[in-house]
């Protein structure tokens, strides 16, 4: 058992840059028998494991270089298959990962929406997760997001997922809002959403700087 958590935790080496990170950070790919490069999303297909570092560029540069093929330890001549829309498909797959660890919350009990309801969740403290929808209006962003920095600073948010995204995942027509419960599920979903974050070249948290920036200056601007 403490053999399969050692390896879990593990660093794996980026075939790109041969800098070392944590085996839950980067991007797993294996070469199928018959040549394909297939994106491993969940990190357990059989085969020789070729770890990316999940930069928006990254996946260009490997396939720029050819260092599948070299990774894999095929011979020279031998050409790793590499599908047109291997982005879009990687990008596809963490979505839905990160979407499935939302709905499991939810099913779970673990996921607090609505504006109201998220206000009085954050106002209790010890949240695993704050999720506000790219799409979302700037005014209730704001009102969350300060509240969750000044009961919880330290509350990881997450703003890269629509609407459209999250209501999907738990079954409503509209979601803005939501707190997922400290535990495993948020942990796995920041995760995913940290790897997607960074293969599409977003912020995980884009657009919530800048309007906490814009109520902490309107806050100044009411008390002079």
């Amino acid at each position: 058992m403490a053999g399969k958590q050692d390896d879990k935790d593990a660093e794996r080496r980026c075939i790109v840059t041969g800098q070392h990170h944590s085996r839950e950070e980067m991007l797993r790919f294996v070469v199928s028998p018959t040549g394909e490069l297939v994106f491993d999303v969940n990190a357990k297909l059989p085969g020789r494991g070729l770890w990316l570092w999940p930069a928006s560029d990254m996946l260009h540069t490997a396939q720029a270089i050819k260092i599948f093929a070299k990774a894999a330890k095929r011979a020279a001549k031998a050409e790793v298959k590499i599908s047109d829309d291997l982005g879009a498909e990687v990008e596809r797959q963490l979505l839905k990962r990160s979407l499935a660890s939302l709905s499991l919350a939810k099913r779970a009990g673990q996921v607090t929406s609505g504006f109201e309801k998220v206000r009085a969740r954050l106002k209790k403290g010890n949240v695993g997760l704050l999720l506000e929808a790219s799409d979302g209006a700037d005014d209730g962003k704001n009102k969350i997001g300060l509240l969750a920095q000044a009961v919880s600073p330290q509350t990881p948010v997450v703003s890269i997922f629509s609407r459209d995204n999250l209501a999907a995942a738990i079954g409503r027509t509209e979601a803005v809002h939501m707190v997922l419960e400290p535990g495993k599920l948020a942990k796995n979903m920041l995760v995913d959403a940290s790897k997607l974050a960074r293969f599409t070249g977003q912020e995980l948290n884009k657009g919530l700087d800048i309007v906490l920036n814009k109520g902490l200056k309107q806050e100044e601007t009411d008390k002079t």
